[in-house]
């Protein structure tokens, strides 16, 4: 029997929600991060009963911050007249920023700091902040400092053609100067990974999603988000390939080890804008306002490993201590929704956890942590179909997972996640009961 000491620090999923994910340079290719974040704010305040006045924090993630909004969060939450006496904060921690900001949220239920908190993620790649190269900017602030008409003449001098020309941000990892492809491709080809497979999994993850949108099943978590200046509605993600085909997908060159890579731009998550939100909340506060939760949020962790040999591996690691902290084991998970950042890089997970030799080596465990199946895995598609903005995916997978279970009728849930770094994360709900 819980006490109404523990319930109260007892963190529940009340409902979570996103505005549909768009192809970068599409639906929201004028909009920022900050826009994107308010629309999601917006939304998901007003399907829920409780006013603004009651949230004790806003936590969101983004990855690529904008200069003028850092803390983007904050400014997502004025923009979406949330009372300035709310605090609001950014994290990031690359793919599984959102993720962050869910367990903050927990942390702070559980420490009894806050009973209701908003927590989500917003990413934007369609307007990415664009630089001068190192010796450029360092001329424009050395310029603060001129008094004469001899300081701004002398203003060019040193620099080259090349020093005015923008530097777009890269795409590679920091630590290792490689790109998150070409350590898919090598992670991929260590375990065997073929480019079949992956194609052949990368159209499962089109068709469900598009089956997903024409059943309805995704509905639940869409926040229909509309764009300035035509006020254009947009109710849909638009990712998902619903056409697509294993011959299209074999035509392909690879995208980063050539000629014979196998990561291509088919079987991987493309440049994606969106945002989510959710409510978190203490047990006994949702109870209180008359709300239904639809999961608890157990055990959960984050792992890292080596960026330049398991940069993509985190949910391998992650998994097994979620599943061992609760003494239990991938057969008693009734759903899955893990992130797909590319075909090759959720296979080879997939394919890590059903290894004797990768638990005997890696994790310390004598047999394989076991096989997940897949008509428990990703069933409505995922970050290949659906799309992949860096900040917001983590509360979507949570979302859809709660859903599923509801759904379903399930009571476990296992949400995992790679992310840029070497990082991992998974955590592990479980559905509120009737």
């Amino acid at each position: 029997m819980t006490t109404d000491s523990e319930s109260n620090r007892t963190a529940v999923f009340v409902d979570g929600g996103r505005i549909p994910f768009q192809r970068s340079g599409t639906g929201y290719k004028r909009l920022s991060a900050y826009d994107l974040g308010r629309m999601a704010i917006e939304g998901m305040m007003a399907r829920s009963p409780i006013i603004p006045e009651q949230l004790d924090r806003i936590i969101m993630g983004c990855v690529i911050q904008d200069v003028n909004t850092s803390n983007v969060a904050r400014e997502a939450a004025l923009g979406a007249g949330i009372p300035n006496s709310v605090p609001a904060h950014t994290v990031t921690m690359a793919c599984i920023s959102s993720n962050q900001a869910v367990t903050s949220a927990v942390n702070l239920i559980r420490s009894g700091q806050a009973e209701i908190v908003l927590a989500g993620g917003t990413e934007t790649m369609s307007d990415i902040p664009v630089r001068f190269r190192k010796k450029f900017r360092q001329k424009l602030l050395d310029a603060r400092k001129y008094k004469s008409i001899g300081d701004y003449l002398n203003f060019f001098k040193g620099l080259r053609p090349s020093d005015l020309l923008p530097e777009i941000p890269s795409i590679s990892e920091f630590s290792t100067g490689e790109t998150m492809g070409e350590s898919c491709d090598r992670m991929a080809a260590h375990f065997n990974i073929g480019r079949h497979a992956q194609d052949e999994y990368a159209l499962r993850s089109h068709q469900l999603a598009a089956k997903a949108t024409e059943e309805g099943l995704l509905d639940q978590e869409l926040l229909p988000a509309t764009v300035p200046p035509s006020f254009e509605i947009i109710t849909q993600d638009n990712g998902f390939r619903e056409d697509t085909s294993m011959e299209k997908l074999e035509k392909l060159n690879p995208a980063f080890i050539k000629p014979h890579g196998t990561v291509t731009a088919g079987n991987s998550s493309f440049l994606t804008d969106g945002a989510s939100a959710s409510l978190v909340m203490s047990e006994q506060k949702a109870l209180a306002l008359g709300l239904k939760p639809k999961v608890y949020l157990r055990d959960y962790t984050y792992v890292a490993q080596d960026p330049e040999e398991q940069l993509l591996l985190g949910p391998a690691y992650a998994v097994p201590e979620v599943l061992d902290r609760r003494g239990i084991s991938l057969s008693d998970i009734d759903v899955f929704e893990f992130h797909e950042a590319f075909a090759g890089q959720i296979l080879t997970v997939l394919k890590a956890l059903n290894s004797d030799a990768f638990a005997t080596q890696y994790l310390n465990r004598s047999a394989k942590v076991g096989e997940i199946p897949m008509e428990k895995f990703n069933t409505l598609g995922g970050s290949l179909s659906l799309g992949h903005p860096f900040g917001a995916t983590g509360v979507r997978l949570i979302t859809t997972a709660s859903n599923r279970l509801m759904r379903e009728d399930g009571e476990l849930a296992l949400v995992a996640a790679c992310a840029a770094g070497g990082l991992g994360h998974a955590i592990l709900l479980e559905r509120y009961p009737e």
